[in-house]
């Protein structure tokens, strides 16, 4: 037999062995297959209701971490030692009763503050009435209340000063308030000078009709003036009319300039 037709693998020159056949590639169906499911599993595609889910499931989650954190607390006080626990709790007593003495301490200053403004405010209201009431004596402010209208027609000019200073008197004693004269304020150092028919009140010629405005209790002052003997029926003597008229609304708006006393000074500190 021919050895020449046995087949034979033919072999490199020098002896080495043939390279392995190279790997076949894969099936085309099997490469698409792979990129389809990793196109499907990225990137993730999540629905509404599978958001949803999530953030239930990581707020539960966050709950979760909070009571543990909050357990592990517990956990350590109720490991603590007795005479921790009674520290932890005297501190705590001792800041609520600061804390509750620091609140009084504000009220009882609030209440003071109140009680201050309240008494200043009393004070105030107090010296502006004081003020006016001597103001309506010294006749620097005008006035206004119920009262009469005196007034004294003399046709034969027979009235004297000294008769017109007994009806001032007489209302004065009376109770009167306030009083002006032919619109000439009469105070503590009024006077009245001249002679009949010619009358002066602080050195201001007035006329008849003589006016008597005054401020004071109706019902005291009307019977003052008419008592027997006194200055109504004085003046009718000397052929005098006099009228007298009440009212409930007496003004007395005649002002006198505020005087600084020369040498008086208050003593009051």
């Amino acid at each position: 037999m021919n050895n020449d037709e046995n087949p034979r693998s033919e072999q490199p020159e020098g002896g080495a062995p043939a390279a392995p056949d190279a790997p076949t590639p894969p099936p085309a169906a099997e490469v698409s297959g792979r990129q389809r499911l990793k196109a499907g599993l990225w990137p993730p595609r999540l629905s509404r209701a599978q958001l949803i889910v999530a953030v239930l499931l990581f707020g539960l989650g966050l709950g979760l971490a909070i009571q543990v954190r909050s357990t592990s607390d517990d956990s350590a006080l109720r490991g603590a030692r007795q005479e921790d626990l009674v520290r932890i709790l005297d501190e705590v007593d001792d800041r609520t009763q600061r804390l509750e003495d620091e609140k009084q301490r504000l009220d009882d200053q609030r209440t003071e503050l109140e009680n201050s403004s309240d008494q200043a405010e009393e004070a105030r209201k107090q010296t502006l009435e004081k003020e006016r009431q001597l103001g309506i004596l010294a006749g620097t402010v005008a006035a206004q209340g119920p009262g009469i209208t005196l007034t004294i027609t003399d046709p034969s000019g027979a009235v004297a000063p000294d008769m017109l200073l007994d009806a001032i008197q007489e209302l004065r004693a009376a109770g009167a308030e306030a009083i002006q004269v032919n619109g000439v304020r009469v105070v503590a150092n009024t006077y009245f000078s001249g002679d009949a028919g010619d009358v002066e009140v602080d050195g201001k010629k007035i006329e008849a009709p003589y006016e008597f405005t005054v401020i004071g209790k109706p019902q005291d002052l009307e019977p003052a003036l008419n008592i027997p003997g006194g200055v109504v029926q004085t003046l009718e003597k000397e052929q005098a009319t006099v009228l007298v008229e009440r009212s409930d609304e007496i003004v007395v708006d005649a002002l006198r300039p505020a005087q600084r006393p020369d040498y008086a000074r208050s003593s009051s500190p």
